[in-house]
């Protein structure tokens, strides 16, 4: 016999055998009989089969005359090989006990009939007149192997709960009914009553498949549930719009996997679900738009800032406008910033508005050092025309001389920061030794006026503040330092020549 695998519960099923009248099977007429090359195919004869199943219906004694049970028909070999083409792996089930030991469970008669030993006793089930008599129960124990074989696939499958177990109690229930009047040689009693408890079994069975696919769509309906859950969550408190929207598509798939839930608690789950998933994309949308908004009043306060820089960056107010272009630079900062590409192109304007404006100003700050180079070059001659003149030859020459040469020294515009005080001591020195030239052999030292030792302790601090503002990197400080040490030594100048004259 050959068997179909089913591909929607893995179970093999095999063609039921005939239940019609016993067999009559003879030779053509005039030819002698001939046996079929699998029915000629025995197995040895030393394979004899074991005492029946636990459970199987013990057979009736043997009629006067026919073999003992259990012990072959004289001239007939033990047991035969199954049938060729059979398949080699069957579902694990008890083994048939007419495929060990035909003669165990029937007999063949002088003129050819087939019997079949039960509890009720002897039944003929065919007729051989083809060959030996072991091969014609040979013949009819292959018969009841089919038999036992579709009994153990039924079995293996309500036991692995497998296929609908209302349709494996009816198949038992048609076994438990025809095996009994089945043309097959074999324990039919025992194996019709392992049908039968198929029947008996089949609604336990039942119960628990229900159960079992109870539990599995409980499984399915907590994993759904769980998803529904944290679709929730993210809808309620996730911000990160771009890991959410992700993990929610994420969702999606892995829902699509989930199987095996009635219709009714899946569209409730799903409807959980999908108003999360709308949430959060209204939520999502609110905060874009939001975020939109914002970017569109950062862009108007920017380029409110950058005109303000384009009207500033023609000005020649060097100190008043450079600190209204760094209060400008402070309040760009405070905006918030639009796109990325936006703020790019923003920041380009408002940086050339400023540009313009230093630019001029280092222009101008070349220009005024050129001067102030000029300047100094002009005092450093002066100072040396002062410095060579000689007190103690004409005196009253010598003031004179040095008194039109601190004019023009005081005519001479600004000059350099750094030069300024070493300019000032030299002149300093050269009016100490004019004043000092009348009196030769005595040192003078005059009190120094307490203006200018004010004005020197102002400078110095001055310093010591550009050092700071310097140190900390601090542009608008160091800015504002310079300027105040540039101030404060030009006082100290002023005090310095005032004192002198003096």
């Amino acid at each position: 016999m050959s068997s179909t695998e089913n591909p929607g519960d893995g179970s093999q099923q095999v063609p039921p055998p005939e239940t019609a009248a016993p067999d009559a099977v003879t030779p053509e007429a005039g030819t002698p009989a001939a046996a079929t090359p699998a029915d000629a195919q025995l197995a040895d004869p030393t394979a004899a089969a074991g005492a029946p199943e636990t459970g199987v219906a013990e057979v009736t004694a043997p009629e006067a005359g026919a073999p003992e049970a259990g012990a072959p028909e004289a001239g007939v070999p033990e047991v035969t090989a199954p049938e060729a083409g059979v398949p080699a792996e069957v579902p694990p089930a008890p083994a048939a006990e007419a495929t060990s030991d035909p003669a165990r469970w029937g007999r063949v008669d002088d003129d050819g009939t087939v019997y079949v030993r039960t509890a009720d006793g002897e039944r003929a089930v065919g007729s051989w007149q083809a060959g030996e008599p072991a091969a014609g129960l040979a013949h009819f124990a292959r018969r009841y192997d089919d038999l036992a074989t579709e009994v153990a696939l039924l079995e293996a499958r309500l036991k692995a709960h497998t296929g609908n177990p209302n349709e494996i109690k009816a198949k038992a229930q048609a076994l438990a009914d025809s095996i009994p009047t089945a043309t097959a040689v074999g324990d039919l009693d025992g194996l019709a009553a392992r049908a039968r408890a198929m029947v008996d079994t089949a609604d336990s069975a039942v119960a628990e498949s229900r159960a079992e696919k109870a539990a599995a769509r409980a499984v399915q309906v907590a994993r759904k549930e769980a998803l529904a859950a944290e679709a929730e969550q993210i809808a309620a408190e996730s911000t990160s719009w771009k890991a959410a929207g992700d993990r929610l598509k994420a969702i999606v798939e892995e829902w699509k996997t989930i199987r095996g839930i009635d219709r009714k608690t899946d569209e409730a789950l799903w409807s959980r679900f999908a108003a999360a998933r709308d949430a959060f994309g209204r939520r999502r949308g609110a905060h874009f738009a939001a975020l939109d908004a914002q970017r569109g009043e950062a862009r108007a306060a920017k380029q409110e800032l950058i005109a303000e820089a384009q009207r500033l960056s023609a000005s020649t107010d060097w100190g008043a406008t450079s600190a209204a272009m760094r209060t400008l630079m402070d309040r760009w900062k405070a905006v918030p910033r639009t796109s990325r590409d936006g703020d790019d192109d923003l920041w380009k304007q408002f940086r050339a508005a400023q540009d313009v404006f230093f630019s001029a100003r280092a222009e101008s700050d070349k220009a005024r050092n050129s001067e102030q180079l000029a300047n100094q070059q002009a005092k450093e001659e002066l100072l040396a025309e002062a410095e060579k003149l000689d007190p103690s030859t004409d005196l009253r020459s010598a003031q004179a001389a040095l008194r039109r040469i601190q004019e023009r020294y005081d005519a001479i515009g600004h000059v350099p920061r750094g030069a300024m005080r070493s300019l000032e001591d030299r002149m300093q020195a050269v009016e100490q030794r004019v004043r000092g030239a009348s009196d030769a052999g005595r040192v003078r030292t005059a009190p120094e006026n307490p203006m200018v030792t004010s004005m020197r302790a102002a400078v110095t601090k001055a310093e010591e503040q550009l050092a700071k503002a310097e140190a900390a990197g601090n542009a608008r400080r160091i800015e504002e330092a310079r300027a105040n040490l540039a101030t404060r030594r030009e006082w100290l100048a002023e005090a310095e020549k005032t004192a002198s004259r003096r």
